[in-house]
């Protein structure tokens, strides 16, 4: 499957659009404008999730989702010369932070900034210090705290990388925020591919794009008890675990190229899982497993634990170096991704039994 023009220009400006946890915003209204043609209707909750609607009268309800917000920064304190220090917003990682390039979300609008970091030169004595919280910095280029403040800079901005979407070697996909918007692009795909298909489905269809999932899953969370869901299908990324580093032993063997990943846990709900991999055989679309002891750490689980339980079952999309500036996703497992939804939904009816007896 070849990606439209169209198709690749959304998620290259879906990507771009800086949408962190509890600003989800904007990405939201660029994913609304784009997935408005294909489906009956369009709803938002209070905090920002969004879901198109496909039959929305139908008693029976299917969502598929992913989540919308990316990791990030606050400013936190401000010092007297006018440096400004940050903690997690989500699950951002110290490491790749000195000498990245930040964009400042402030009350007058982007401020550019850098993580300083002290010359090699001048940490010889120091036993190399690592980046972390406490030693982490931003320099806007002030001199003061007033002027840091007359800046529009305030303590509760938000601080994003401006990194941007691009491909490599036209077999991957790599941006800034590819966990998760790349979920929100395929379950849009879908609601594109219904539409051009003209397949009627039985049952109503909520493609859901849903906020907070980094800091707790707490959009899922609410939006499945205004939902209410029969069944949930849910897709994020999961880790590359062939590049250096990672114990494969501990993190399983799932490879970009090879499939999406099919899981395994107490929240996958088995006839649901089943499907989605009978689905995949049936259709020669390849596919990986992987386990989790407990939890998977995704809406799955949010979806799983509301009201009284909804079937839910979880398709993973392979990517490499999860939570820096160039997280990575092969363009043949988002097509397949995208196929295994797209079929999976075909083969729902509404009588489906889901009770495992």
């Amino acid at each position: 499957m070849k990606y439209g023009k169209k198709s690749v220009t959304f998620l290259r400006r879906y990507v771009d659009t800086a949408s962190p946890t509890g600003f989800e915003v904007n990405g939201q209204k660029v994913w609304m404008e784009y997935i408005k043609p294909y489906v009956d209707e369009i709803r938002t909750d209070n905090y920002g999730t969004c879901y198109g609607i496909i039959n929305p009268k139908a008693k029976f309800r299917v969502v598929i989702e992913a989540h919308a917000d990316e990791i990030s920064w606050y400013v936190n304190y401000i010092t007297e010369d006018g440096l400004i220090y940050v903690i997690r917003n989500g699950g951002s990682d110290e490491i790749i932070a000195p000498s990245k390039i930040v964009h400042i979300h402030g009350d007058k609008g982007v401020v550019k900034g850098v993580f300083g970091w002290p010359a090699i030169h001048t940490r010889k004595n120091q036993n190399d210090p690592v980046p972390k919280i406490e030693n982490l910095f931003v320099d806007c280029g002030a001199r003061t705290r007033k002027e840091v403040e007359s800046l529009g800079i305030r303590v509760g901005n938000m601080i994003t990388y401006p990194d941007e979407f691009f491909e490599l070697n036209n077999k991957y996909f790599v941006g800034r925020a590819l966990d998760n918007r790349i979920g929100g692009y395929m379950i849009a795909q879908v609601a594109k591919k219904l539409k051009k298909s003209k397949k009627k489905i039985p049952f109503g269809l909520y493609i859901t794009n849903s906020v907070q999932e980094e800091v707790g899953l707490y959009g899922a969370k609410m939006i499945a008890k205004t939902i209410k869901p029969d069944m949930a299908i849910v897709t994020d990324v999961t880790h590359d675990t062939s590049t250096p580093m990672i114990d494969q032993k501990k993190e399983g063997a799932q490879k970009c190229g090879a499939g999406p990943v099919i899981y395994f846990a107490p929240s996958v709900h088995h006839k649901v899982r089943n499907l989605i991999i009978d689905t995949a055989n049936e259709n020669k679309i390849p596919y990986q497993r992987a386990a989790s002891s407990r939890v998977t750490g995704t809406d799955t689980d949010a979806f799983a634990l509301a009201n009284g339980g909804i079937p839910s079952a979880l398709i993973s999309l392979p990517l490499r170096y999860m939570h820096t500036t160039v997280e990575m996703v092969s363009k043949d497992d988002v097509n397949h991704v995208i196929s295994l939804i797209y079929k999976t939904l075909l083969k729902i009816r509404s009588n489906l039994s889901l009770k495992y007896h």
